[in-house]
């Protein structure tokens, strides 16, 4: 990625620019799943799913050697129940032709990648395809690594590469931009609801408090 990409207004994320792929959130990786509380990874990851899902950001699912690590999460399946995942036996991503076509197809140059592991499965491809002229964000939260040592060097060593590490939240931000784009509101609200922590339970509170009389006559 190019200095120019790396900052100023056109270096945020936008919905039309955008393309997400999701690699390996599979039983086998959530076994050895250390650098983060494994249900943690799974909300987030969830939770950008179903952002993408409601900016209509297209996004490819990809697994590798189902038939012995797992189908993809449930969770992941159920935000895009019409998608059958590309399944690999390629360890690297963006080495399977009909992954890299998959985004090719959108025409959108602002991939986002999140999986397990992230030293392996998500570093190869983001290091590749930012050389390939792709400005690639990963997403730290929604990924993660078999231990907190090699999350955080496998991050480093995409950010040597150009790649840009982001957090589910942010890309969501960056997806809206805006609170007068009111027609994406209440799918952002229902995400954050559901999948944001502290910021959810603070979203039901003002709900609550909202809806409650005041106590003072009409």
């Amino acid at each position: 990625m190019s200095t120019d990409k790396k900052a100023g207004l056109g270096a945020l994320l936008t919905p039309e620019e955008s393309v997400l792929v999701l690699i390996d959130h599979q039983p086998f990786q959530v076994a050895n799943l250390h650098s983060h509380e494994p249900t943690m990874v799974i909300n987030n990851a969830v939770g950008l799913a179903k952002a993408a899902r409601v900016f209509d950001v297209p996004t490819v699912l990809t697994t590798v050697v189902e038939e012995r690590g797992g189908l993809l999460l449930q969770g992941l399946r159920d935000v895009f129940p019409e998608q059958k995942p590309i399944n690999r036996t390629l360890i690297n991503t963006w080495q399977d032709e009909r992954v890299v076509d998959a985004v090719k197809t959108t025409g959108r140059k602002k991939l986002i990648l999140a999986g397990l592991w992230t030293e392996i499965c998500v570093a190869m491809p983001a290091i590749q395809a930012a050389g390939e002229g792709f400005e690639v964000y990963v997403v730290t939260d929604a990924s993660g690594g078999v231990s907190k040592e090699a999350h955080d060097t496998a991050v480093q060593r995409m950010a040597q590469a150009g790649v840009v590490p982001m957090t589910w939240m942010a890309v969501l931000g960056e997806w809206q931009r805006d609170w007068a784009r009111e027609e994406t509101v209440p799918g952002v609200a229902e995400v954050q609801a559901q999948h944001g922590g502290g910021s959810a339970v603070a979203f039901a509170w003002e709900m609550q408090l909202l809806a409650t009389p005041t106590g003072e006559a009409a």
